[in-house]
Protein backbone atom coordinates (compact mmCIF):
# COMPACT_ATOMS: atom_id res chain seq x y z
CA UNK A 1 0.00 0.00 0.00
CA UNK A 2 3.33 2.33 -0.22
CA UNK A 3 2.44 3.06 -3.71
CA UNK A 4 -1.11 4.36 -2.53
CA UNK A 5 -0.03 6.01 0.41
CA UNK A 6 1.79 7.92 -2.00
CA UNK A 7 -0.38 8.89 -4.62
CA UNK A 8 -3.02 9.58 -1.43
CA UNK A 9 0.60 12.31 -0.21
CA UNK A 10 0.68 14.03 -3.75
CA UNK A 11 -2.85 13.77 -4.62
CA UNK A 12 -4.04 15.21 -1.05
CA UNK A 13 -1.61 18.25 -1.79
CA UNK A 14 -2.38 19.18 -5.23
CA UNK A 15 -6.10 18.92 -4.48
CA UNK A 16 -5.28 21.94 -1.56
CA UNK A 17 -3.62 23.74 -4.60
CA UNK A 18 -6.54 23.27 -6.79
CA UNK A 19 -9.27 24.50 -4.23
CA UNK A 20 -6.96 27.52 -3.63
CA UNK A 21 -6.25 27.29 -7.74
CA UNK A 22 -10.71 28.01 -7.74
CA UNK A 23 -10.17 30.67 -5.58
CA UNK A 24 -7.79 31.83 -7.86
CA UNK A 25 -9.61 31.82 -10.65
CA UNK A 26 -13.44 33.08 -9.11
CA UNK A 27 -11.04 36.07 -8.55
CA UNK A 28 -9.90 36.35 -12.17
CA UNK A 29 -12.94 35.92 -13.69
CA UNK A 30 -14.48 38.50 -11.33
CA UNK A 31 -11.95 41.35 -11.37
CA UNK A 32 -11.27 40.53 -15.25
CA UNK A 33 -14.18 38.58 -16.01
CA UNK A 34 -14.00 37.35 -20.46
CA UNK A 35 -12.64 40.61 -21.85
CA UNK A 36 -9.66 42.24 -23.78
CA UNK A 37 -7.59 41.88 -20.56
CA UNK A 38 -8.17 38.29 -19.67
CA UNK A 39 -7.58 36.97 -22.60
CA UNK A 40 -4.41 38.68 -22.60
CA UNK A 41 -3.37 37.62 -19.06
CA UNK A 42 -4.59 34.28 -19.76
CA UNK A 43 -2.25 33.87 -23.37
CA UNK A 44 0.71 35.75 -21.29
CA UNK A 45 0.22 32.88 -18.68
CA UNK A 46 0.17 30.46 -21.06
CA UNK A 47 3.32 31.04 -23.00
CA UNK A 48 5.71 30.61 -19.82
CA UNK A 49 3.79 27.47 -19.37
CA UNK A 50 3.70 25.78 -22.57
CA UNK A 51 7.44 25.74 -22.38
CA UNK A 52 7.85 24.92 -19.18
CA UNK A 53 5.66 21.55 -19.90
CA UNK A 54 8.14 21.47 -23.08
CA UNK A 55 11.49 21.78 -21.08
CA UNK A 56 10.66 20.29 -17.61
CA UNK A 57 7.88 17.84 -17.54
CA UNK A 58 7.79 16.47 -20.71
CA UNK A 59 11.70 16.09 -22.28
CA UNK A 60 13.76 16.90 -19.03
CA UNK A 61 11.85 14.94 -16.30
CA UNK A 62 11.19 11.74 -18.24
CA UNK A 63 14.89 11.27 -18.97
CA UNK A 64 16.13 12.67 -16.04
CA UNK A 65 13.90 10.57 -13.57
CA UNK A 66 14.65 7.12 -14.66
CA UNK A 67 18.31 8.01 -15.08
CA UNK A 68 18.49 9.64 -11.60
CA UNK A 69 16.80 6.46 -10.14
CA UNK A 70 18.77 3.83 -11.37
CA UNK A 71 21.79 5.58 -9.69
CA UNK A 72 19.88 6.12 -6.49
CA UNK A 73 19.20 2.32 -6.91
CA UNK A 74 22.76 1.25 -7.39
CA UNK A 75 23.29 2.69 -3.92
CA UNK A 76 25.28 4.97 -4.89
CA UNK A 77 24.28 8.59 -4.11
CA UNK A 78 27.62 10.32 -5.07
CA UNK A 79 27.16 9.53 -8.04
CA UNK A 80 23.69 10.34 -8.11
CA UNK A 81 24.02 13.55 -6.77
CA UNK A 82 26.78 14.97 -9.36
CA UNK A 83 24.53 13.54 -11.76
CA UNK A 84 22.06 15.75 -10.66
CA UNK A 85 24.10 18.77 -10.45
CA UNK A 86 25.40 18.26 -13.83
CA UNK A 87 21.70 18.28 -15.46
CA UNK A 88 21.23 21.64 -13.28
CA UNK A 89 24.27 23.30 -14.84
CA UNK A 90 22.69 21.99 -18.54
CA UNK A 91 19.13 23.35 -18.05
CA UNK A 92 19.93 26.20 -16.16
CA UNK A 93 22.44 27.50 -18.96
CA UNK A 94 19.75 26.14 -21.93
CA UNK A 95 16.84 28.14 -19.78
CA UNK A 96 18.15 31.52 -19.25
CA UNK A 97 19.96 31.57 -23.01
CA UNK A 98 16.32 30.99 -24.39
CA UNK A 99 14.35 33.38 -22.09
CA UNK A 100 16.74 35.97 -23.09
CA UNK A 101 15.97 35.39 -26.62
CA UNK A 102 12.17 34.78 -25.87
CA UNK A 103 12.18 38.62 -24.14
CA UNK A 104 13.51 40.06 -26.96
CA UNK A 105 11.52 38.55 -29.66
CA UNK A 106 8.20 38.23 -27.83
CA UNK A 107 6.83 40.85 -30.34
CA UNK A 108 7.71 38.35 -33.47
CA UNK A 109 6.52 35.14 -31.67
CA UNK A 110 3.12 36.32 -30.33
CA UNK A 111 1.91 36.56 -33.90
CA UNK A 112 2.59 32.70 -34.17
CA UNK A 113 0.35 31.61 -30.58
CA UNK A 114 -2.34 34.37 -30.82
CA UNK A 115 -2.80 35.21 -34.58
CA UNK A 116 -6.38 36.54 -33.69
CA UNK A 117 -4.75 39.30 -31.56
CA UNK A 118 -2.24 41.31 -34.25
CA UNK A 119 -5.77 42.84 -35.79
CA UNK A 120 -6.37 44.64 -31.89
CA UNK A 121 -2.94 46.70 -30.93
CA UNK A 122 -3.92 47.55 -27.78
CA UNK A 123 -4.62 43.49 -26.82
CA UNK A 124 -1.59 43.10 -28.59
CA UNK A 125 1.07 45.40 -27.03
CA UNK A 126 -0.91 44.44 -23.69
CA UNK A 127 0.05 40.67 -24.40
CA UNK A 128 3.55 40.66 -25.23
CA UNK A 129 4.14 43.29 -22.12
CA UNK A 130 2.34 40.62 -19.65
CA UNK A 131 4.28 37.72 -21.41
CA UNK A 132 7.76 39.33 -20.54
CA UNK A 133 6.80 40.13 -17.21
CA UNK A 134 5.99 36.57 -16.21
CA UNK A 135 8.30 34.30 -18.99
CA UNK A 136 11.04 34.20 -16.18
CA UNK A 137 8.25 31.86 -14.20
CA UNK A 138 9.69 29.31 -17.09
CA UNK A 139 13.59 29.23 -15.14
CA UNK A 140 11.98 28.87 -12.07
CA UNK A 141 9.95 26.13 -12.72
CA UNK A 142 11.65 24.05 -14.91
CA UNK A 143 14.74 24.19 -12.50
CA UNK A 144 11.64 23.48 -9.57
CA UNK A 145 11.08 20.07 -11.67
CA UNK A 146 14.64 19.14 -11.83
CA UNK A 147 14.49 19.09 -7.66
CA UNK A 148 10.96 17.80 -7.89
CA UNK A 149 12.84 14.33 -9.95
CA UNK A 150 15.38 14.94 -7.21
CA UNK A 151 12.76 14.24 -4.83
CA UNK A 152 10.73 11.96 -5.90
CA UNK A 153 13.65 9.62 -6.47
CA UNK A 154 14.44 9.88 -2.82
CA UNK A 155 10.81 9.15 -2.28
CA UNK A 156 9.94 12.46 -0.95
CA UNK A 157 6.95 13.76 -2.55
CA UNK A 158 5.41 16.20 -0.30
CA UNK A 159 7.16 19.09 -0.77
CA UNK A 160 6.99 19.24 -4.35
CA UNK A 161 3.16 18.76 -4.25
CA UNK A 162 3.16 21.85 -1.58
CA UNK A 163 5.14 24.07 -3.69
CA UNK A 164 2.24 23.95 -6.04
CA UNK A 165 0.10 25.61 -3.53
CA UNK A 166 2.70 28.55 -3.17
CA UNK A 167 1.41 29.51 -7.26
CA UNK A 168 -2.37 29.94 -5.80
CA UNK A 169 -1.67 31.74 -2.87
CA UNK A 170 0.68 34.87 -4.45
CA UNK A 171 -1.93 35.10 -7.38
CA UNK A 172 -5.28 35.27 -4.91
CA UNK A 173 -3.05 38.15 -2.73
CA UNK A 174 -2.43 40.01 -6.15
CA UNK A 175 -5.95 39.82 -7.32
CA UNK A 176 -7.20 41.02 -3.81
CA UNK A 177 -4.82 43.83 -4.28
CA UNK A 178 -6.33 44.99 -7.65
CA UNK A 179 -9.68 44.23 -6.83
CA UNK A 180 -8.74 46.16 -3.47
CA UNK A 181 -7.91 49.50 -5.58
CA UNK A 182 -10.35 49.67 -8.14
CA UNK A 183 -8.74 48.05 -11.13
CA UNK A 184 -11.16 45.92 -12.67
CA UNK A 185 -10.90 45.29 -16.40
CA UNK A 186 -7.72 47.39 -16.70
CA UNK A 187 -4.33 46.74 -17.92
CA UNK A 188 -2.63 47.62 -14.68
CA UNK A 189 -4.39 44.18 -13.17
CA UNK A 190 -3.04 42.48 -15.97
CA UNK A 191 0.52 43.75 -15.01
CA UNK A 192 -0.01 42.83 -11.11
CA UNK A 193 -0.72 39.24 -12.30
CA UNK A 194 2.11 38.84 -14.33
CA UNK A 195 4.18 40.23 -12.05
CA UNK A 196 3.16 37.93 -8.98
CA UNK A 197 3.42 35.13 -11.43
CA UNK A 198 7.39 35.26 -11.67
CA UNK A 199 7.39 36.09 -7.77
CA UNK A 200 5.27 33.08 -6.79
CA UNK A 201 8.22 31.05 -9.37
CA UNK A 202 10.90 32.46 -7.17
CA UNK A 203 9.58 31.58 -4.15
CA UNK A 204 8.64 28.05 -5.07
CA UNK A 205 12.03 27.05 -6.22
CA UNK A 206 13.41 28.00 -3.24
CA UNK A 207 11.23 25.74 -1.18
CA UNK A 208 12.06 22.79 -3.27
CA UNK A 209 15.64 23.32 -3.20
CA UNK A 210 15.87 24.29 0.82
CA UNK A 211 14.16 20.74 0.98
CA UNK A 212 16.30 18.99 -1.18
CA UNK A 213 19.24 20.33 0.60
CA UNK A 214 17.40 19.21 4.20
CA UNK A 215 17.79 15.42 2.11
CA UNK A 216 21.09 15.17 1.45
CA UNK A 217 20.88 16.85 -1.88
CA UNK A 218 22.14 20.51 -1.40
CA UNK A 219 22.99 21.04 -5.50
CA UNK A 220 25.53 23.30 -6.53
CA UNK A 221 25.78 25.48 -9.60
CA UNK A 222 28.35 24.20 -11.66
CA UNK A 223 29.51 25.01 -14.89
CA UNK A 224 27.85 23.59 -17.98
CA UNK A 225 30.31 20.40 -19.05
CA UNK A 226 29.86 17.38 -21.61
CA UNK A 227 30.00 14.50 -19.27
CA UNK A 228 28.43 10.62 -20.14
CA UNK A 229 25.78 11.27 -17.68
CA UNK A 230 24.94 14.56 -20.02
CA UNK A 231 25.63 12.20 -23.38
CA UNK A 232 22.86 10.14 -22.04
CA UNK A 233 20.50 12.69 -20.58
CA UNK A 234 20.48 14.40 -24.17
CA UNK A 235 19.98 11.31 -25.72
CA UNK A 236 17.04 10.45 -24.22
CA UNK A 237 15.56 13.69 -24.02
CA UNK A 238 16.02 14.94 -27.79
CA UNK A 239 12.77 12.37 -28.77
CA UNK A 240 10.99 13.57 -25.41
CA UNK A 241 11.96 17.38 -26.30
CA UNK A 242 10.48 16.52 -29.95
CA UNK A 243 7.39 14.56 -28.60
CA UNK A 244 6.72 17.24 -25.79
CA UNK A 245 7.16 19.99 -28.78
CA UNK A 246 4.44 18.64 -30.44
CA UNK A 247 2.26 18.16 -27.74
CA UNK A 248 2.42 22.12 -26.69
CA UNK A 249 2.13 22.84 -30.44
CA UNK A 250 -1.28 21.37 -30.06
CA UNK A 251 -1.48 24.18 -27.16
CA UNK A 252 -0.37 26.85 -30.04
CA UNK A 253 -3.02 25.77 -32.43
CA UNK A 254 -5.43 25.73 -30.06
CA UNK A 255 -5.06 29.26 -28.78
CA UNK A 256 -4.62 30.42 -32.31
CA UNK A 257 -7.49 29.22 -33.74
CA UNK A 258 -9.33 30.07 -30.18
CA UNK A 259 -7.98 33.95 -30.28
CA UNK A 260 -10.91 33.81 -33.70
CA UNK A 261 -13.52 34.27 -32.03
CA UNK A 262 -13.97 36.95 -28.90
CA UNK A 263 -13.55 35.21 -25.93
CA UNK A 264 -12.49 31.97 -26.80
CA UNK A 265 -9.08 31.53 -25.00
CA UNK A 266 -11.12 32.88 -21.87
CA UNK A 267 -14.10 30.27 -22.32
CA UNK A 268 -11.74 26.82 -22.49
CA UNK A 269 -9.17 28.02 -19.62
CA UNK A 270 -11.84 28.30 -17.24
CA UNK A 271 -13.39 25.10 -18.37
CA UNK A 272 -9.85 23.78 -18.78
CA UNK A 273 -9.21 24.74 -14.96
CA UNK A 274 -12.34 22.65 -13.90
CA UNK A 275 -11.37 19.45 -15.39
CA UNK A 276 -7.86 20.27 -14.79
CA UNK A 277 -8.93 19.57 -10.84
CA UNK A 278 -9.34 15.90 -10.54
CA UNK A 279 -6.68 15.55 -13.72
CA UNK A 280 -4.22 17.27 -11.38
CA UNK A 281 -5.06 15.11 -8.07
CA UNK A 282 -4.96 11.76 -9.79
CA UNK A 283 -3.21 11.95 -13.02
CA UNK A 284 0.01 14.18 -11.66
CA UNK A 285 0.00 12.19 -8.38
CA UNK A 286 0.27 8.84 -10.41
CA UNK A 287 2.57 10.41 -13.37
CA UNK A 288 4.92 11.55 -9.58
CA UNK A 289 4.94 8.50 -7.80
CA UNK A 290 4.74 5.95 -10.38
CA UNK A 291 7.99 6.97 -13.22
CA UNK A 292 10.72 6.27 -10.68
CA UNK A 293 8.59 3.03 -8.75
CA UNK A 294 8.91 1.41 -12.16
CA UNK A 295 12.31 2.31 -12.69
CA UNK A 296 13.65 1.17 -9.41
CA UNK A 297 11.57 -2.09 -10.00
CA UNK A 298 13.01 -2.71 -13.56
CA UNK A 299 16.23 -2.02 -11.98
CA UNK A 300 15.93 -4.72 -9.52
CA UNK A 301 14.12 -6.96 -12.18
CA UNK A 302 10.78 -7.37 -10.30
CA UNK A 303 8.50 -7.77 -13.23
CA UNK A 304 5.55 -9.09 -10.56
CA UNK A 305 5.63 -6.06 -9.16
CA UNK A 306 5.84 -3.37 -12.35
CA UNK A 307 2.82 -4.89 -13.71
CA UNK A 308 1.02 -4.88 -10.25
CA UNK A 309 2.34 -1.52 -10.30
CA UNK A 310 0.53 -1.34 -13.64
CA UNK A 311 -2.73 -2.20 -12.88
CA UNK A 312 -3.42 -0.57 -9.97
CA UNK A 313 -2.52 2.77 -10.60
CA UNK A 314 -5.37 2.27 -13.88
CA UNK A 315 -8.20 1.03 -11.40
CA UNK A 316 -7.28 3.73 -8.88
CA UNK A 317 -7.23 6.09 -11.50
CA UNK A 318 -10.41 5.17 -13.53
CA UNK A 319 -11.94 4.93 -9.73
CA UNK A 320 -11.77 8.29 -9.54
CA UNK A 321 -11.82 9.94 -12.78
CA UNK A 322 -14.44 8.39 -14.54
CA UNK A 323 -17.23 9.59 -12.00
CA UNK A 324 -15.99 12.84 -11.93
CA UNK A 325 -15.76 13.01 -16.06
CA UNK A 326 -19.28 12.17 -16.40
CA UNK A 327 -20.51 14.67 -13.86
CA UNK A 328 -18.69 17.27 -15.48
CA UNK A 329 -20.04 16.09 -18.52
CA UNK A 330 -23.84 16.16 -17.35
CA UNK A 331 -23.86 19.05 -15.31
CA UNK A 332 -21.22 21.28 -16.32
CA UNK A 333 -23.44 24.80 -16.07
CA UNK A 334 -24.59 24.74 -12.79
CA UNK A 335 -21.13 24.08 -11.69
CA UNK A 336 -19.95 27.46 -13.89
CA UNK A 337 -22.77 29.37 -12.54
CA UNK A 338 -22.02 28.82 -8.75
CA UNK A 339 -18.17 28.59 -9.20
CA UNK A 340 -17.44 32.08 -11.67
CA UNK A 341 -20.78 33.68 -12.57
CA UNK A 342 -20.20 37.13 -10.67
CA UNK A 343 -18.44 40.23 -11.25
CA UNK A 344 -17.12 40.51 -14.11
CA UNK A 345 -18.28 37.14 -15.69
CA UNK A 346 -21.58 37.43 -16.64
CA UNK A 347 -24.35 34.20 -17.14
CA UNK A 348 -23.85 34.90 -20.65
CA UNK A 349 -20.25 33.95 -20.17
CA UNK A 350 -21.20 30.30 -18.49
CA UNK A 351 -23.17 28.68 -21.39
CA UNK A 352 -20.14 28.74 -23.88
CA UNK A 353 -17.44 27.92 -20.80
CA UNK A 354 -19.83 24.54 -19.65
CA UNK A 355 -20.33 23.68 -23.26
CA UNK A 356 -16.45 23.66 -23.87
CA UNK A 357 -16.16 21.80 -20.10
CA UNK A 358 -18.23 19.11 -21.02
CA UNK A 359 -16.25 18.35 -24.16
CA UNK A 360 -13.02 18.67 -22.23
CA UNK A 361 -14.80 15.90 -19.48
CA UNK A 362 -15.20 13.10 -21.94
CA UNK A 363 -11.65 13.21 -22.59
CA UNK A 364 -10.48 13.53 -18.75
CA UNK A 365 -9.83 9.34 -18.24
CA UNK A 366 -7.83 9.35 -21.37
CA UNK A 367 -5.84 12.25 -19.77
CA UNK A 368 -4.97 10.29 -16.62
CA UNK A 369 -4.48 7.35 -18.54
CA UNK A 370 -1.97 9.12 -20.20
CA UNK A 371 0.11 10.12 -17.07
CA UNK A 372 -0.79 5.95 -15.95
CA UNK A 373 0.75 4.66 -19.47
CA UNK A 374 3.61 6.90 -20.38
CA UNK A 375 6.03 5.85 -17.06
CA UNK A 376 6.06 2.57 -18.84
CA UNK A 377 8.32 3.90 -21.72
CA UNK A 378 10.19 6.54 -20.19
CA UNK A 379 11.08 4.20 -17.29
CA UNK A 380 12.48 1.90 -19.76
CA UNK A 381 15.01 4.88 -22.01
CA UNK A 382 12.01 4.52 -24.67
CA UNK A 383 11.49 8.16 -25.46
CA UNK A 384 11.10 7.80 -28.67
CA UNK A 385 7.60 5.91 -28.86
CA UNK A 386 6.00 8.12 -26.96
CA UNK A 387 7.62 10.74 -29.61
CA UNK A 388 6.17 8.99 -33.07
CA UNK A 389 2.62 9.01 -31.18
CA UNK A 390 2.74 12.19 -30.44
CA UNK A 391 3.26 13.21 -33.78
CA UNK A 392 0.15 10.95 -35.13
CA UNK A 393 -1.48 13.32 -32.23
CA UNK A 394 -0.56 16.48 -33.15
CA UNK A 395 -2.00 15.67 -36.83
CA UNK A 396 -5.59 14.50 -35.43
CA UNK A 397 -5.72 17.53 -32.61
CA UNK A 398 -4.67 20.30 -35.12
CA UNK A 399 -6.19 19.09 -38.52
CA UNK A 400 -9.82 18.04 -36.04
CA UNK A 401 -9.59 21.55 -33.84
CA UNK A 402 -9.47 23.79 -36.83
CA UNK A 403 -11.80 21.52 -38.79
CA UNK A 404 -14.70 21.65 -36.21
CA UNK A 405 -14.10 24.88 -35.18
CA UNK A 406 -15.24 26.13 -38.82
CA UNK A 407 -17.52 23.54 -39.00
CA UNK A 408 -19.54 24.45 -35.62
CA UNK A 409 -19.12 28.20 -36.90
CA UNK A 410 -20.77 27.98 -40.27
CA UNK A 411 -23.98 26.11 -38.53
CA UNK A 412 -24.07 28.63 -35.99
CA UNK A 413 -22.82 26.55 -32.87
CA UNK A 414 -20.43 27.76 -30.44
CA UNK A 415 -17.15 27.59 -32.44
CA UNK A 416 -14.42 27.03 -29.24
CA UNK A 417 -16.46 23.96 -28.38
CA UNK A 418 -14.60 22.33 -31.18
CA UNK A 419 -11.31 22.94 -30.10
CA UNK A 420 -12.26 20.82 -26.89
CA UNK A 421 -13.68 18.31 -29.11
CA UNK A 422 -10.38 17.57 -30.65
CA UNK A 423 -8.29 17.62 -27.98
CA UNK A 424 -10.79 14.95 -26.32
CA UNK A 425 -10.18 12.59 -29.41
CA UNK A 426 -6.66 13.20 -29.63
CA UNK A 427 -6.09 12.07 -25.86
CA UNK A 428 -8.56 8.99 -26.37
CA UNK A 429 -5.96 8.03 -29.99
CA UNK A 430 -2.83 8.43 -28.18
CA UNK A 431 -4.31 6.00 -24.98
CA UNK A 432 -4.94 3.52 -27.67
CA UNK A 433 -1.79 3.67 -29.14
CA UNK A 434 0.15 3.98 -25.66
CA UNK A 435 -1.85 1.02 -24.55
CA UNK A 436 -1.82 -0.99 -28.33
CA UNK A 437 2.23 -1.09 -28.05
CA UNK A 438 2.71 -2.22 -24.48
CA UNK A 439 0.66 -5.53 -24.82
CA UNK A 440 2.46 -5.94 -28.16
CA UNK A 441 5.66 -5.92 -25.95
CA UNK A 442 4.82 -7.94 -23.51
CA UNK A 443 5.05 -4.68 -21.20
CA UNK A 444 1.84 -4.53 -19.96
CA UNK A 445 -1.00 -7.16 -19.34
CA UNK A 446 -4.05 -7.36 -17.63
CA UNK A 447 -4.97 -8.70 -14.17
CA UNK A 448 -7.97 -10.68 -13.04
CA UNK A 449 -9.41 -7.98 -10.50
CA UNK A 450 -8.34 -5.20 -13.16
CA UNK A 451 -10.43 -7.18 -15.86
CA UNK A 452 -13.25 -7.62 -13.11
CA UNK A 453 -13.65 -3.74 -11.81
CA UNK A 454 -13.61 -1.90 -15.10
CA UNK A 455 -17.33 -2.76 -16.30
CA UNK A 456 -17.80 -1.90 -12.88
CA UNK A 457 -16.59 1.04 -12.21
CA UNK A 458 -18.61 2.15 -15.85
CA UNK A 459 -21.43 0.87 -14.39
CA UNK A 460 -21.27 2.96 -11.02
CA UNK A 461 -19.94 5.93 -12.59
CA UNK A 462 -23.40 6.29 -15.40
CA UNK A 463 -25.84 5.45 -12.50
CA UNK A 464 -24.32 8.71 -10.46
CA UNK A 465 -24.65 10.93 -14.00
CA UNK A 466 -28.06 9.68 -14.04
CA UNK A 467 -28.33 10.59 -10.13
CA UNK A 468 -27.09 13.95 -10.76
CA UNK A 469 -29.01 14.74 -13.87
CA UNK A 470 -32.16 14.32 -12.04
CA UNK A 471 -31.09 16.05 -8.84
CA UNK A 472 -30.00 18.67 -11.03
CA UNK A 473 -33.52 18.99 -12.69
CA UNK A 474 -34.91 19.70 -9.09
CA UNK A 475 -31.87 21.81 -7.78
CA UNK A 476 -32.18 24.41 -11.31
CA UNK A 477 -33.73 27.24 -9.58
CA UNK A 478 -31.41 27.05 -6.61
CA UNK A 479 -29.03 27.49 -9.15
CA UNK A 480 -29.80 31.51 -10.33
CA UNK A 481 -27.44 34.14 -9.28
CA UNK A 482 -30.44 35.92 -7.92
CA UNK A 483 -30.84 33.51 -5.22
CA UNK A 484 -27.37 34.21 -4.09
CA UNK A 485 -24.10 32.82 -2.78
CA UNK A 486 -25.37 30.71 -0.17
CA UNK A 487 -28.26 29.49 -2.04
CA UNK A 488 -25.91 28.72 -4.99
CA UNK A 489 -23.03 27.09 -3.36
CA UNK A 490 -25.68 25.07 -0.48
CA UNK A 491 -27.40 23.67 -3.76
CA UNK A 492 -24.51 22.62 -5.55
CA UNK A 493 -22.83 20.83 -2.01
CA UNK A 494 -26.15 18.81 -2.39
CA UNK A 495 -25.74 18.25 -5.59
CA UNK A 496 -21.96 16.61 -5.43
CA UNK A 497 -22.66 15.55 -2.65
CA UNK A 498 -25.78 13.29 -3.89
CA UNK A 499 -23.95 12.30 -6.45
CA UNK A 500 -20.94 10.86 -4.51
CA UNK A 501 -23.53 8.99 -2.29
CA UNK A 502 -24.78 6.89 -4.66
CA UNK A 503 -21.07 6.21 -6.40
CA UNK A 504 -20.11 5.40 -3.11
CA UNK A 505 -23.12 3.44 -2.33
CA UNK A 506 -22.89 1.26 -5.74
CA UNK A 507 -18.62 0.92 -5.34
CA UNK A 508 -19.71 -0.97 -2.14
CA UNK A 509 -22.01 -2.86 -3.18
CA UNK A 510 -20.69 -4.34 -6.06
CA UNK A 511 -17.01 -5.16 -4.19
CA UNK A 512 -15.34 -2.92 -6.24
CA UNK A 513 -13.97 -1.27 -2.48
CA UNK A 514 -14.12 -3.16 0.68
CA UNK A 515 -14.72 -1.16 3.34
CA UNK A 516 -13.13 -2.93 6.11
CA UNK A 517 -9.88 -2.89 4.01
CA UNK A 518 -9.89 0.95 4.02
CA UNK A 519 -10.22 1.18 7.54
CA UNK A 520 -7.86 -1.47 7.87
CA UNK A 521 -5.38 0.76 5.78
CA UNK A 522 -6.59 3.94 8.05
CA UNK A 523 -6.01 2.24 11.17
CA UNK A 524 -2.49 1.70 10.12
CA UNK A 525 -1.51 4.96 8.94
Amino acid sequence: MSLYRSFATVGGLTAVSRVLGFVRDQLIAYVLGTGLVADAFIVAFRIPNLFRRLFAEGAFNSAFVPLFAERLESANPAEAKQFAEEALAGLFAVLLIFTLLAEIAMPYVLPFIAVGFSGNQAKFDLTVLLTRIAFPYLICMSLMALYAGVLSGLRQYAAASAAQIMLNVVLTIAMGFAYWYGLSRSPTAGIVLASAVTVAGVIQLGMLARDSSRHGMSLALRWPRQTEGMTQLVALGIPALIAGGITQLNIVVGTNIASLQAGANSFLYYADRLYQLPLGIVGIAIGVVLLPDIARKLKAGDMVAVHENQNRSIEFSLLLTLPAAVALAVVPLPIIRVLFERGAFTAADSPPTAWALSAFAFGLPAFVLNKVLSPAYFARSDTRTPMNFALVNLIVNAAGSIALFFILQYFGYLPHVGIAIATTLAAWLNVAQLWRELGKRGHYRSDAQLTRNLPRILFCSLLMGAAVWVLELWLEDFFLRENGVLVQFSALVVLVGGGFLVYAIAVVALEIIEPRVILRQLRRR
